[in-house]
């Protein structure tokens, strides 16, 4: 340390030296140097800033640090952060998921000795990374209880409504399905980063080429002519080793040649870059003026990435659109509510000066809620059977949690569809009030009516729908559910056949209005078979096997010859600026994709709404086959109408049959594939490996084909043994042996081809099993309850892809409950002549497309 110390001390000039033999003392005290010597550079404490002086020595490492001083990013950092904002929270956007305890286990409470003394035994999956699945069972007491994802918490979950809970831990540390989600951020690089390394490679790559050009001549000259240029001493030792020589001559040359990789180019790259980076911050065409923002880039290294997208997907549910449902129209037992007529009894166009209804009457109307069909309130107030039992449903089968706040009663959803349909039953004056894991209570004509939950029916993409079996006050079994169109028709009675025909037309008239649509549907069970149903219920929710599939088959079963009620038809407003935005997007040339759970109707006009679809485009192609076969064979089709429009053929007067295809010019269209046609399109491609190993092996059979067959290896008198190689084509166990490979070739990918179904199959393979299914556990039924099932036969597996729903499973299978109180009559014979001549006067709307 003392020594290190010396160094940095200013030594004073040394004019004489003097030195006294066996005084020690004496010699000290001029502080000559001691015989220890270092050749280092550096020391523990020189070392960084003599090192760092030094490499800004270098003109590239210089430009960089000033590079980041000038970029401020902890200025801009500090700024944002310290930036005071408004944060607004609204339940729809937040991804609200409620957990609950088993009933069982909640009576335990807080008591501690209690929990001390729980000995429950949990047997559930292995760690996995699905964050919306989970399978397992808990024994207790003799008893077994399911457990599913409506009972565990995840790690990093936020508790709300609650201040505390008891759980086991299942997963911990690694095994979270937090952590198994959490992977390696991949190091990105721009698409010019990629092209000067591809240029740099080159270049070295020529270097190498240079260098062993000149290797190789040194090499020939020292063999022909090295050991005889003596410039003007004589060899003391001759090396006649011209490869030695020249491989280290190769080396020379790449340290002498190392110039022409070009070093810099990375510094000329960042200094233009720099410049786009100012230009961009300068651009006056890019300052937004009301909230005088101009353009700010943050970044160097993605300037180059402008102009370069070419495809654009996005979602339409709160992207395109606000997110923000609303009850606009419904159809309840064949009447069409929510439009408007004059005296005349013509639709009219809704205005702001169009007359709202007044709930003024209802406590817990929401100031909010808008509807302009005084006929429905009429309705409800003259206590319509239809009706009631129509918002009945929608009060009752639901996971929406109540909320009172301030004294309002407030709901929150998850799915924003479900929290604009009990809002709205609430302002007709069927009011969710409370629920707990077992009831559910609500406000039926000013009277609080408490129906026990018995089951609940969970919603999926496969079943579309979503279901709820509750005990009314006197005793009766009602199962009460909705869901998509086209899975509700396939499970209603053959008496609702008129209703059907004609809620079939509303929904067609609420899909050209752009609206969502869901219809309702009721049940009311036989206790016999609901106790035997019961029990295979239990059976399969405690299953650690293929719950879920065998869940759906349960559900099948009892979810058979409903009646229909009505439907529903919610608007979800465009966000502001979305149709010029797509006009922009599409004048740049830019391919559009939008996914939506809408049926394809609501799919289409909301696509001419927001731009997506323009009346200039020459066709719009919809794709809705069912099968591999038919999609191609559809999209061959689109594909020839579109090269007969674009081209047209030229034919030659003096040779007809001389023709060419004349260019057009540029034509816009469109292509609709909805959700079966995905599902039945198979796309299978050939990647690098897959041209490398085919082809390669083709070229080394033919090149060693050649080999063998030539003339050429038996002139040599290295090769004596290939002339043996001309009869061995000719032996039958030769092609017996490469038909054993091929086949043990094969084997193993047809079997994982075929295996690969049952241990891990895909999305398509487990619908496709789903509707196998489906179709079994019909007829399963139909034979349990005798009665006839032909007409699904005859009825299109799918008329509609859509669904209202938001695409999550709900609040969860203990949370939800609702009954009706309804008798069973054959609505189809219900139509009023009112209502049969108000269809008949009804304003049909058509799209063609």
């Amino acid at each position: 340390m003392k020594d290190c110390l010396n160094c940095f001390r200013k030594k004073e000039e040394e004019v004489e030296r003097k030195i006294r033999t066996n005084d020690l003392e004496y010699n000290k005290q001029f502080g000559y140097a001691s015989n220890y010597i270092s050749t280092s550079k550096y020391n523990v404490f020189t070392f960084l800033p003599i090192n760092l002086f030094e490499q800004l020595q270098r003109v590239a490492n210089a430009y960089f640090v000033i590079l980041l001083i000038l970029q401020r990013r902890h200025q801009s950092d500090n700024l944002v952060n310290n930036r005071k904002s408004q944060v607004l929270r609204n339940g729809t956007e937040t991804n609200l998921k409620c957990r609950q305890a088993l009933v069982e286990t909640a009576e335990l409470g807080d008591d501690i000795h209690s929990l001390g003394q729980f000995n429950g035994h949990i047997t559930c999956e292995p760690p996995n990374n699905k964050l919306d699945k989970f399978e397992g069972t808990l024994e207790w007491n003799g008893e077994k209880f399911s457990l599913c994802n409506d009972q565990i918490m995840l790690r990093g979950c936020v508790l709300r409504n609650t201040q505390w809970c008891y759980g086991v831990v299942v997963f911990a540390g690694q095994d979270t399905k937090l952590m198994m989600n959490s992977g390696q951020s991949r190091f990105k690089r721009t698409h010019i980063d990629q092209l000067m390394n591809v240029i740099v490679l080159w270049i070295f790559g020529f270097l190498v080429c240079m260098a062993l050009i000149c290797a190789i001549a040194c090499g020939v000259w020292e063999s022909y002519v090295g050991q005889y240029f003596r410039a003007y001493l004589p060899w003391e030792v001759f090396t006649n080793n011209p490869a030695e020589i020249a491989a280290l001559v190769f080396l020379s040359y790449i340290i002498i040649l190392n110039t022409v990789v070009p070093i810099s180019l990375y510094v000329s790259v960042e200094i233009i870059r720099m410049g786009h980076s100012l230009f961009i911050n300068w651009d006056s065409k890019m300052y937004y003026a009301p909230k005088h923002t101009p353009a700010k880039a943050r970044t160097t290294t993605l300037n180059e990435e402008l102009g370069q997208i070419e495809y654009v997907f996005s979602d339409k549910t709160g992207t395109l659109t606000q997110n923000i449902m609303a009850f606009n129209k419904c159809s309840i037992n064949g009447k069409l509510y929510g439009d408007v007529y004059d005296k005349d009894g013509n639709p009219m166009d809704i205005t702001e000066f169009t007359k709202k209804v007044d709930f003024s009457g209802n406590v817990y109307s929401d100031k909010s809620f808008t509807f302009y069909d005084q006929t429905l309130l009429d309705d409800i107030q003259k206590g319509d059977e239809n009706v009631t039992n129509f918002f009945r449903l929608l009060a009752l089968c639901h996971t929406v949690m109540p909320e009172e706040k301030n004294g309002l009663l407030e709901y929150q959803a998850q799915s924003p569809d479900e929290g604009a349909l009990v809002s709205a039953a609430k302002n007709f004056g069927i009011v969710f009030l409370a629920r707990t894991p077992n009831t559910i209570t609500i406000k039926d004509q000013d009277k609080d009516v408490t129906y026990e939950l018995l089951h609940i029916l969970d919603f999926n993409n496969v079943r579309k729908r979503m279901s709820v079996i509750v005990r009314t006050t006197d005793g009766k079994l009602l199962l009460l559910c909705k869901g998509a169109d086209s899975i509700i028709y396939e499970h209603l009675s053959q008496n609702c056949s008129d209703l059907q025909t004609v809620t079939t037309e509303h929904l067609n008239k609420f899909a050209c209005d752009g609206l969502r649509t869901l219809c309702l549907a009721s049940k009311e069970l036989d206790p016999n078979f609901y106790e035997e149903w019961k029990s295979r219920h239990h059976e399969a929710s405690t299953s650690l096997e293929d719950r879920d599939e065998k869940l759906d088959v349960v559900y099948e079963e009892i979810e058979q010859d409903m009646m229909l009620l009505g439907a529903t038809a919610i608007e979800d407003k465009l966000q502001d600026g979305v149709p010029d935005t797509i006009a922009n997007l599409a004048d740049a040339n830019m391919k559009i994709w939008v996914l939506t759970g809408d049926k394809q109707e609501t799919a289409i006009n909301i696509g001419y709404s927001c731009n997506m679809l323009t009346d200039d485009m020459e066709d719009v192609f919809i794709v809705g086959a069912h099968s591999k076969e038919e999609v191609r064979v559809e999209l061959a089709n689109a594909f020839k109408k579109i090269k007969d429009m674009v081209g047209c053929r030229d034919v030659m007067i003096q040779d007809p049959r001389a023709t060419s295809m004349v260019d057009m010019g540029d034509k816009e269209f469109a292509l609709v594939i909805n959700g079966h046609s995905l599902i039945g399109l198979d796309t299978a491609y050939w990647t690098g490996i897959n041209h490398l190993f085919i082809w390669g092996s083709i070229a080394w059979y033919f090149g060693a084909s050649l080999i063998v067959y030539s003339d050429g290896l038996y002139k040599l008198a290295l090769f004596p043994f290939v002339g043996v190689a001309r009869n061995v084509f000719g032996q039958p166990t030769l092609w017996f042996t490469v038909l054993l490979t091929v086949l043990v070739c094969l084997l193993p990918v047809m079997a994982i081809r075929f295996l690969m179904r049952d241990l891990r199959p895909t999305l398509s393979d487990r619908i496709r099993l789903a509707q196998q299914l489906s179709k079994t556990s019909k007829r399963t039924t139909s034979q349990l309850l005798r009665r006839k099932s032909s007409r699904l036969s005859h009825r299109p597996s799918s008329r509609r892809s859509g669904y209202a729903f938001a695409h999550q499973e709900g609040f969860g299978r203990l949370i939800t409950s609702g009954t009706i109180k309804m008798r069973q009559k054959k609505i189809g014979q219900r139509l009023s002549e009112h209502n049969l001549k108000e269809r008949a006067s009804a304003t049909d709307l058509t799209y063609d497309v």
